[in-house]
């Protein structure tokens, strides 16, 4: 069993390495600001994409992106426009896409990717 820590990090790496393979040009890890956290930026194009990562050892207390509320999401987008505000860019949308990883440690993670969350 992994640390909670080492696990989110190993999530976070394995999501980060399994957008790229999709084509998204990560830009960004961990931006914080005063109202929260962006897990991974990255861009498709002209859109702003922002993605949460949720990563758990199993199921046991139900699938990661149960951890997605309709607050958090709602913040995802607000976090969105904020970091293209920091960065002087401008996008023609902010799209919040989701990873969920479960991970025990002992076999191969299981990687689910969710686009667009609304």
């Amino acid at each position: 069993m992994l640390a909670k820590d080492s696990l989110g990090r190993r999530g976070e790496a394995l999501a980060a390495s399994y957008l790229e393979g999709t084509g998204l040009q990560l830009v960004d890890r961990n931006w914080r600001c005063p109202l929260g956290e962006i897990d991974l930026v990255a861009i498709e194009g002209s859109v702003l994409v922002v993605v949460e990562v949720k990563t758990r050892s199993s199921l046991n207390f139900g699938h990661p992106l149960e951890g997605i509320s309709s607050v958090k999401l709602r913040r995802l987008y607000l976090l969105g426009a904020l970091w293209a505000e920091a960065h002087e860019l401008r996008f023609s949308e902010i799209r919040v896409d989701a990873v969920a990883v479960v991970d025990d440690g002992t076999g191969e993670p299981r990687l689910e990717y969710l686009r667009a969350l609304s």
